[in-house]
């Protein structure tokens, strides 16, 4: 069970705060559109690397 446990919890770590940092980022979009662009790089940037694309690519 310890090993799903950990799973879990790297998916959500790796999906959930990307999410998290979508959503601030289209809802700061029109009042701080220079914060929100660089919430929406990062998503993106978080959303890559932690569904594995990156490394993906390398194999």
């Amino acid at each position: 069970m310890n090993g799903i446990g950990f799973l879990i919890g790297l998916i959500l770590l790796y999906w959930l705060i990307p999410i998290i940092l979508l959503i601030m980022g289209l809802a700061r979009l029109r009042s701080r559109p220079e914060n929100a662009k660089k919430l929406l790089i990062a998503a993106a940037i978080f959303f890559i690397v932690g569904g594995g694309i990156c490394g993906a690519l390398l194999t």
